[in-house]
C-alpha cells in the first residue's frame, strides 16, 4: 500500500485499505511514496495519490514512472483522491467522471487491474472567492470530509475478493 498525500485524506484511505486487507488475512505494508519498500517482495500493490490540478502529486507520478517496469508485471490497483467524485452539478459530474489525461497516461503505463477515484477533504478556510465560485459552479455542494466510506469499503472488498482473501467479520472503523 503506497500513497502520496497532501492533507491526509489519501493516507487515511490507504490506512483503511491496509487495515481491511490485514483483517482478511493479507500481510500489508502501508507506506508513503517517499518511504516505499522494495516492490519485488510483494504480490500485489495498491497505489494512491491525491489529485491537484487534475494530476497525481509529483512524487506519486515520479514513483510510477520510475518503477513502471515492475508495476507493469505486478497486480496493481490505482486510486486517486480529489474533488471530482464529490461534484454533483451537470458540469462537475461530466468533468469528475473523466479520467484526467495525466492519470490516464500513468494508467496506460502500468495497466492496473482497476482504477478508482474517491472524494477527499475540501475545507472552505483559506479558499479564495474565485476558487469557491468555481467549486459551486461545478456542483460542489459542501465543504469538509467528502469521502464516501461505503464506496471505499466496497472497493477494498473488491480488491480482497480479487486476491482470494476471505470476507472479514471485523468492522474496520474509519478515521
Amino acid at each position: 500500500m503506497i500513497f502520496a498525500t497532501a492533507q491526509g485524506s489519501t493516507r487515511d484511505i490507504a490506512e483503511y485499505f491496509g487495515q481491511d486487507l490485514t483483517a482478511r488475512g493479507a500481510e500489508v505494508v502501508v507506506a508513503g511514496v517517499n518511504h516505499a519498500p522494495q516492490l519485488t517482495g510483494f504480490d500485489a500493490i495498491i497505489l494512491g495519490s491525491a489529485i491537484h490540478h487534475r494530476e497525481f502529486l509529483p512524487p506519486a507520478a515520479s514513483f510510477i514512472r520510475a518503477h513502471a517496469d515492475i508495476l507493469a508485471v505486478k497486480r496493481v490497483w490505482l486510486f486517486s483522491v480529489g474533488l471530482g467524485p464529490a461534484l454533483v452539478g451537470p458540469i462537475g459530474r461530466r468533468l469528475g467522471g473523466k479520467v484526467p489525461k495525466e492519470i490516464a497516461a500513468l494508467r496506460a503505463l502500468i495497466a492496473p487491474e482497476d482504477y478508482h477515484a474517491f472524494a477527499g477533504h475540501y475545507e472552505r478556510a483559506g479558499v479564495d472567492f474565485k476558487a469557491r465560485t468555481i467549486y459551486r459552479v461545478l456542483g460542489g455542494m459542501r465543504y469538509g470530509d467528502l469521502r464516501d466510506w461505503a464506496d471505499i469499503a466496497a472497493w477494498s472488498a473488491k480488491i480482497g475478493e480479487s486476491l482470494g482473501l476471505p470476507q472479514t467479520a471485523v468492522t474496520i472503523v474509519r478515521p
